[in-house]
């Protein structure tokens, strides 16, 4: 550890119990090399010998504290010390002053042993702040109150082109980034464009309109592959950074429940089965993202009970099978462990990594077509040849691209895609539409 160089008076010396080397004719005390004990010695002297007060000077370390590595910025004084009343400052007092969050707290330590004690708090996640808040029984007996059934044995009939009762309809999407402020906190984006309730409906509606317009079959499969919402309070899942967004909370969770139910309401009188897939391990939406997809299995399973299907998958790659095709999804980042996440192209690595998913879950052996399927990089790249057991598809982002993406890298393009499958054969019919 490295000594710290600090001039000393006689006293303050002989407090520390370092030989005291007197006094520079230009400079007054002389500078002492100090150890972190002594520096820290020193600054318990100076802070009596400054107040006249004696700060309690033993650590206390609450049962509920775990490791960290949180350490109190020398450039802002947010000492526990009451002056006052010469104590140190209980843990609510500490935040009540500073303005902290006590219900977030979910350990912390006092340090009294430097020169300003202070209280060294750990905070919950976003993710777990959310799965407290918004419980599953809160969100039911919000929607139970509101939905009816819906029975409909027969879809309504339409003259479409290439129609076969055994076909499926895929649709993709991805990253949809509900609240997200694509003109940035400044509003001076490159590329100015909204993206708030209006917007998001309408590019909704264009969505509903080319399903139907290529419709195929009674069946329709739709995954959405994470991001769906930007972000909680601002922030990431991960907490990394802040987002520039135009909704709150609150505003955010309305309209993505409204998204994800429209369209099912407007798709539901036209398919037999409908089958929802959302990918809920992301890096932006996390646990808000699961808690809109959660209250949207509650009320449109409810709603259509004999046609809907709705499964919210929390792992960061999962998989289903239909007909002669297995899709694995995955959005490409997860709440907390990858940095980079899997790349537009498939590299080496990456492809160990899915190879050894489908390996552990014996998805060679059922002889099926496979699709790795993945969002996050907001681009629309096709790989079907760089691995000869699974094709390698990245979907494009519905949202506009972010004032930081567009100053960083380009405008870029928005969409979705929609696949036909052959209920008979390994044949898929991919059609990619740009917004």
């Amino acid at each position: 550890m490295s000594k710290k160089r600090i001039r000393l008076s006689k006293d303050e010396a002989a407090t520390i119990g370092v030989k005291w080397k007197g006094l520079d004719p230009v400079h007054g005390n002389k500078r002492h090399s100090l150890s972190q004990s002594q520096f820290d010695q020193l600054l318990e002297y100076r802070y009596q010998v400054e107040t006249g007060k004696n700060p309690i000077l033993e650590e206390r370390v609450y049962s509920d504290t775990v490791p960290n590595d949180y350490e109190m910025d020398e450039k802002i004084n947010m000492t526990s010390w009451d002056y006052e009343n010469g104590r140190n400052m209980e843990i609510k007092e500490y935040c009540e002053k500073y303005n902290l969050p006590f219900e977030h707290i979910s350990s912390w330590k006092a340090v009294t042993h430097t020169g300003t004690p202070f209280y060294n708090i750990v905070f919950k996640t976003v993710s777990a702040i959310i799965e407290e808040n918004l419980t599953e029984d809160f969100i039911e007996k919000c929607i139970v109150k509101h939905v009816r059934p819906v029975f409909q044995s027969e879809p309504e009939m339409r003259v479409v082109t290439g129609y076969a009762p055994d076909n499926i309809d895929r649709l993709i999407y991805t990253d949809v980034h509900v609240a997200l402020d694509p003109n940035g906190d400044r509003n001076i984006a490159l590329y100015k464009r909204d993206w708030g309730e209006k917007e998001i409906i309408h590019t909704l509606d264009l969505m509903v309109a080319q399903i139907l317009r290529n419709q195929t079959g009674l069946t329709l499969i739709i995954d959405e592959l994470g991001d769906f919402m930007d972000g909680w309070d601002a922030q990431t899942v991960r907490k990394g950074h802040h987002l520039p967004q135009c909704m709150t909370n609150e505003e955010a969770f309305d309209l993505g429940l409204e998204f994800k139910i429209t369209m099912i309401q407007k798709l539901a009188p036209f398919y037999d089965t409908i089958i929802c897939n959302n990918v809920c391990e992301d890096n932006h939406a996390g646990a808000f993202g699961y808690v809109v997809n959660k209250a949207f299995k509650r009320f449109i399973e409810m709603q259509y009970p004999e046609k809907v299907t709705v499964f919210n998958r929390r792992e960061f790659i999962t998989h289903y099978e239909i007909a002669n095709h297995t899709f694995v999804l995955c959005h490409g980042k997860d709440s907390s462990h990858l940095k980079f996440g899997f790349k537009p192209h498939l590299d080496p690595k990456q492809s160990e990594k899915i190879d050894q998913y489908i390996k552990h879950h014996g998805l060679y052996g059922a002889g099926n077509r496979i699709e790795f399927s993945k969002g996050d990089s907001h681009q629309l790249l096709f790989d079907m040849a760089s691995s000869d057991d699974f094709e390698y598809m990245n979907y494009p982002a519905l949202c506009p691209a972010s004032d930081w993406v567009q100053v960083n890298f380009k405008k870029g393009r928005r969409g979705f895609v929609i696949q036909h499958l052959d209920g008979v054969s390994q044949n898929k019919t991919i059609k990619p539409f740009f917004i």
